[in-house]
């Protein structure tokens, strides 16, 4: 089954509250020498993952769906999925070193890839188990 609009939302919520926030809270400890100890870390950690859940809400997913249509089966092949972080990245990178709570590059790429890393490994393995049902509704969780 192709995911519906409706089903990329609900999954890019569902995978950046289930597993991208507690993933950020875990690494924000590990990265914090990085950024300057562990409360500009966690704040860092924090902006990185709602301007990615934001953005990915409003901007990302719409244009992806879109560009989806122009696909005769509407759905993205696996490596797709991969390479939509290099935009997102891009931008979330940009918006986090221009305007955000003074993160460096270095600190953002690593947070940014392995929670993009960590987030996609769920949602093509252990959540496909727990919510058996999630492809063939399109996507929808609720």
């Amino acid at each position: 089954m192709v995911p519906t609009f409706s089903g990329r939302l609900q999954t890019r919520l569902l995978g950046l509250v289930l597993i991208g926030l507690p993933w950020t809270l875990l690494m924000s400890p590990v990265l914090a020498p990085l950024a300057g100890g562990i409360g500009p870390m966690l704040r860092i950690g924090l902006v990185t993952w709602a301007a990615t859940l934001g953005l990915g809400l409003v901007v990302w997913e719409p244009l992806y769906h879109l560009l989806m249509q122009f696909r005769w089966e509407k759905d993205w092949p696996a490596l797709f999925f991969i390479l939509e972080a290099v935009p997102e990245g891009a931008v979330v990178g940009w918006l986090l070193t221009t305007f955000g709570p003074g993160a460096s590059w270095s600190v953002f790429l690593l947070l940014f890839a392995g929670t993009w890393l960590v987030v996609l490994g769920s949602l093509q393995g252990p959540l496909r188990v727990l919510f058996l049902r999630w492809r063939f509704r399109g996507g929808r969780v609720i």
